[in-house]
């Protein structure tokens, strides 16, 4: 049986939007716990080659985990680069640098099955969650950059997930917030974005300014995700 190929491929050193969703559309997270869990095994999985599973890892008394930890980051290297994302309730969206070959695909590898496996641990199902193949579009400049962050960091209000733009400040599981408030996130890397605006101010009102917009083409969002 022939393994199915990518139409785009993933090169070294290129950034990429890298998205998927739920079988069929279906649910990826239930929970707030759901999508806590999801963030932590992207913070995971960034480096290559962990040697602890992350359910090992977790479970480890709070010494030795903390010790484990200042050794990944020591030792590993991290094979992607995260620009920004967004977690809605059947699909999530990066935008994402692959630093070391293959690493865009292993990261995604690890982050869907160590999920999948808790997810249907925990709703007591079996099967695949994720559709069989992540999606993958090459950015090809910094205007195309700009507006797949904005793109992405939309997601929650276009979707109505919230109604009100200054919802978007404190979605808590999008990239957004830690533009906007300056706070740190240990796997995303602001620098590059917040390089291409005068200010945060600047960027906060170029992704604002196309709420509207966005929200007219939103019926059409299903050509990105299918």
């Amino acid at each position: 049986m022939l393994m199915a190929r990518r139409v785009i491929p993933i090169i070294t050193n290129e950034t990429y939007h890298i998205f998927n969703r739920g079988i069929a559309g279906q649910p990826i997270y239930s929970s707030v716990y759901d999508y806590q869990r999801f963030i932590d095994l992207i913070n995971y999985y960034r480096f290559l080659s962990p040697r602890l599973r992350f359910s090992f890892y977790r479970r480890l008394p709070q010494n030795l985990k903390q010790d484990y930890r200042e050794a990944l980051i020591k030792k590993n290297p991290q094979q992607v680069l995260i620009y920004a994302y967004c977690l809605m309730p059947n699909h999530y969206h990066f935008v994402i640098k692959e630093l070391i070959e293959n690493g865009v695909s292993k990261f995604i590898g690890n982050l869907q099955n160590s999920y999948a496996k808790y997810f249907n641990t925990r709703n007591k199902r079996h099967g695949s969650l994720f559709t069989e193949m992540f999606k993958n579009v090459r950015v090809e400049n910094e205007e195309h950059f700009i507006h797949l962050a904005r793109y992405i960091h939309l997601n929650p209000i276009t979707s109505y997930i919230i109604k009100e733009p200054f919802e978007l400040d404190n979605y808590p599981w999008s990239s957004f917030k830690y533009y906007l408030n300056d706070s740190r996130l240990d796997f995303l890397e602001k620098d590059t974005l917040l390089s291409l605006f005068k200010n945060i101010k600047e960027l906060e009102s170029f992704t604002k300014d196309q709420i509207d917009y966005q929200r007219t083409i939103h019926n059409y969002t299903h050509l990105f995700l299918d």
